[in-house]
């Protein structure tokens, strides 16, 4: 019975996952919460953290997520609209864009 009750469970959150990714289509790097979040001091992500501290996250980046992060702004930037919600983050990315 309880593994049954595990591996339905399993399928539930494969199919939900999975559902989730397909919806969310036109994700980019700056909706990773997990990774946006280390360059604000709030959880709603309103206030940026000050200059050495934002520039100490991006450094502690890997490579390859501070490349989606400048592909992700250069984008937002390109499609300009009332839709974007980072200019203040994506200025400051794009300064910080050749220190590794």
């Amino acid at each position: 019975m309880k593994l049954a009750i595990l591996a339905t469970s399993a399928l539930g959150l494969f199919i939900m996952s999975n559902a989730s990714l397909a919806a969310g289509g036109n994700t980019t790097a700056l909706d990773d919460t997990a990774k946006m979040g280390a360059f604000y001091t709030d959880s709603s992500m309103k206030t940026m953290k000050a200059d050495d501290e934002f520039v100490a996250a991006w450094k502690a980046m890997t490579d390859d997520d501070r490349a989606s992060m400048t592909k992700a702004c250069a984008d937002e930037l390109a499609n300009a609209d009332a839709a974007n919600t980072h200019p203040e983050f994506c200025s400051n990315v794009k300064r910080l864009g050749g220190e590794q």
